[in-house]
C-alpha cells in the first residue's frame, strides 16, 4: 500500500484529481464525509488529509510515503526529504514588502516580522545585512504600520492585502510552489511504484504549462 498525505482544502483536491488521472482513483474521498484515510486496496493506494504544513512531517517520519508540500515549507523547515516534482501548482513568492515610502537605511538594523524565520535569515545572510527577526504567527502586514518592524517576509499570492495596507513588495526572494516529496526509504522500497506516478504526474504538468 503506497501512502500519500494530501494538503487539505483547494490545492488538495486538485492534487488528488492529478493522482486519479494517473490510475490512482480512491472514490471513497469524494464522498462528503468527516473521515480523514480513504483507501483503495484494488489500487494498492491510501490517501489522507492533513494540515499544509504537516505534511513534510508525515512523509520525512515514514507515516506517508510521498506528499505534497510547498516550497515555502520546505525552505523553512528542511525536511530531510527527496524533491521529485514541481507541480505547478499553488504558485506563488516569498517577498520582502514594506510601506509604499520606505527605504533601507543600511546603517541601522533592520527589524524583519515573518513567520518564515529560517528564509528571512538567510535571503539577509546573503546579503550581509544585519536584521532583528520578529516572529508572528498572524496578520504580518500590521507589524510594519504599528512600527513593530521595518518590513515584512511573506507569501504574496496577488498582493492585494498588501496595497490595501499600504504596503508594497520591495524585493522578491523565491518562486514558490506545490512539490511532490517523497520519504528516503520508502523511496529505496517503493521506488518502482513512486516513479510511475511521477513520470505520469510530469506528463500532466506538462501539458498544462
Amino acid at each position: 500500500m503506497l501512502n500519500v498525505a494530501l494538503p487539505k482544502g483547494r490545492l488538495g483536491e486538485k492534487v488528488y484529481a492529478m493522482f486519479e488521472a494517473a490510475g490512482y482513483e480512491c472514490p471513497s474521498i469524494k464522498e462528503n464525509n468527516r473521515k480523514l484515510i480513504f483507501e483503495n486496496e484494488e489500487r494498492g493506494v491510501r490517501y489522507f488529509w492533513v494540515k499544509p504544513s504537516d505534511v513534510a512531517i508525515y512523509v520525512e517520519r515514514g507515516a506517508a510515503d510521498i506528499g505534497v508540500a510547498g516550497k515555502d515549507i520546505l525552505l523553512e523547515y528542511a525536511p530531510d526529504v527527496y524533491e521529485l516534482l514541481d507541480l505547478n501548482l499553488g504558485k506563488c513568492r516569498m517577498a520582502v514588502a514594506a510601506p509604499n515610502e520606505f527605504h533601507d537605511d543600511e546603517q541601522k538594523t533592520l527589524k524583519v516580522a515573518t513567520k518564515f524565520t529560517n528564509i528571512a535569515a538567510n535571503y539577509y545572510a546573503s546579503l550581509g545585512r544585519e536584521i532583528d527577526i520578529i516572529k508572528l504567527n498572524g496578520s504580518i502586514e500590521i507589524a510594519p504600520i504599528l512600527k513593530l518592524s521595518d518590513v515584512i517576509v511573506d507569501i504574496v499570492e496577488t498582493g492585494t492585502t498588501l496595497k490595501e495596507n499600504n504596503l508594497e513588495v520591495k524585493s522578491e526572494i523565491v518562486p514558490i510552489s506545490a512539490r511532490l516529496i517523497a520519504n528516503k526509504s520508502s523511496f529505496k522500497f517503493k521506488g518502482d511504484d513512486i516513479e510511475k506516478i511521477v513520470e505520469s504526474i510530469k506528463k500532466q504538468v506538462q501539458a498544462n504549462d
